[in-house]
């Protein structure tokens, strides 16, 4: 079998087999194919798409190309959600706890944060003693012991991921969704969850800025995942506006707290029972209806919080910081960004918004960047809302008062005044099953 021949049948349109696809994964990875064959693969893939046989043995061959992690060690039925990255979203610190609360277990590994995305790892570790690098031992035991445990990604899960991505990311073939499916897919496999739940963003601040190309994607998904014998469902849901009020490290951290405590703002909690329902549904707790109203009453009798402060002690953090989030280091500086006209928020741009959260200190621009844990944004005004000129925007908040007016500027930027009021966009656009599209707006 020789690469070249592999890349002319890809360039002629016709689908390859899975020996031919596991053969190519493995010599890649090996280092038996070089890079400038693979792109040439990639960009024949970029234009002439892969089928959905070819799809699925191209997931399983990028994730069988390292560790594939075995659960069997926690007792019950292992739940995972996945998200396409966003701002704002500190879901997972939510809906782990309460997905434990109702009595699935949540095995969850987890990214850091880069460019103007943040990383659940990277909010874990703004608790004081938080672990979030456990030894497999460890791991299985939080799980067991509090039902949920979430930390960084380790052991050699999906190489081939790591060297495709790479060489995407170089020669324009990043956005091709088959190729988007593969990579989010080949992990989450690997990762070894009995059933998965992905969170699709939408809008400027998501990678998929539209509708139907999220649907797309969530569809190729969901059919990797049931074609793997995992049950799996995706929700459509908007990153057109930041997620909650609250961008940066400890202050998401101290929202998703609120948010267990039934304080949390209106549209981050809608979107976490949602994102609980689902899981809990897939889990096999009952209707997504019924499940609902357990992931509520998790938040209202106090037992979701309880769990999520028992998997903080359990790896090592200090949990009064989640019985009490004023022990929080605040940043030391705080600027308010001011409206410059009256009228009506029209739109966010999310991906600045982001952006000017990183420019602060509380995201990273390469892999070796160090984060102010106390660092951020809290939003005050959002889409639909009317403000006055010189109405308070947003605070923002870091360590080196320096960096203000550049991040200032961005969010201004990023925020569209306009004299008429926009018209509301839901916060969940779909639910996508093996079955159906279900549109929920």
């Amino acid at each position: 079998m020789r690469m070249y021949d592999l890349i002319m049948k890809k360039r002629n349109g016709e689908a390859l087999t899975k020996t031919e696809i596991e053969y190519m994964i493995s010599e890649y990875v090996a280092g038996n194919i070089p890079d400038y064959q693979m792109s040439a693969f990639l960009m024949a893939v970029y234009f002439r798409g892969m089928t959905e046989e070819e799809t699925l043995a191209m997931t399983m061959a990028v994730a069988h190309s390292g560790d594939m992690v075995d659960l069997s060690g926690i007792e019950g039925k292992k739940v995972d959600k996945h998200s396409t990255g966003g701002v704002g979203d500190k879901t997972s610190l939510v809906i782990a706890p309460i997905v434990a609360a109702c009595g699935a277990k949540v095995a969850k590994m987890s990214g850091r944060g880069l460019g103007h995305t943040g990383g659940t790892v990277d909010k874990l570790e703004s608790i004081p003693g938080m672990r979030t690098s456990l030894t497999q031992e460890e791991f299985f035991s939080v799980v067991n012991k509090t039902g949920l445990s979430i930390i960084g990604q380790s052991g050699n899960l999906a190489p081939a991921d790591k060297k495709l991505y790479a060489l995407r990311d170089v020669t324009a073939t990043v956005d091709n969704i088959s190729l988007i499916a593969v990579s989010i897919m080949s992990k989450k496999l690997a990762a070894g969850n009995d059933c998965i739940l992905l969170d699709v963003k939408t809008g400027s601040g998501a990678f998929m800025k539209t509708v139907e190309d999220s649907v797309a994607l969530a569809k190729e998904m969901v059919t990797i995942g049931e074609n793997a014998g995992k049950r799996t469902v995706a929700l459509i849901t908007n990153m057109d506006i930041p997620l909650g009020n609250n961008i940066g490290n400890s202050l998401e951290v101290i929202e998703a707290v609120e948010t267990l405590n039934g304080h949390g703002p209106a549209d981050f909690t809608e979107v976490c029972l949602n994102l609980a329902a689902n899981m809990l549904y897939l889990a096999g707790m009952g209707e997504v209806e019924i499940c609902r109203k357990m992931a509520e009453k998790a938040i209202t009798d106090g037992s979701a919080l309880k769990r999520l402060a028992a998997m903080v002690e359990a790896q090592g953090g200090d949990a009064s910081f989640i019985l009490d989030t004023g022990k929080f280091a605040r940043a030391p500086y705080a600027y308010e960004v001011l409206a410059q006209r009256s009228g009506y928020i029209a739109s966010m741009n999310t991906e600045s918004c982001g952006i000017a959260s990183s420019m602060l200190g509380a995201g990273r621009e390469t892999k070796e960047s160090e984060i102010d844990f106390s660092a951020g944004i809290t939003i005050k005004k959002k889409m639909g809302d009317y403000v006055e000129k010189g109405e308070v925007l947003a605070i923002m908040y870091t360590s080196k008062e320096e960096l203000f007016e550049a991040a200032a500027k961005r969010y201004q930027e990023a925020v569209i005044i306009t004299d008429e009021k926009p018209a509301e966009e839901p916060l969940i656009y779909a639910r996508v099953t093996k079955d159906a599209v279900e549109k929920l707006y």
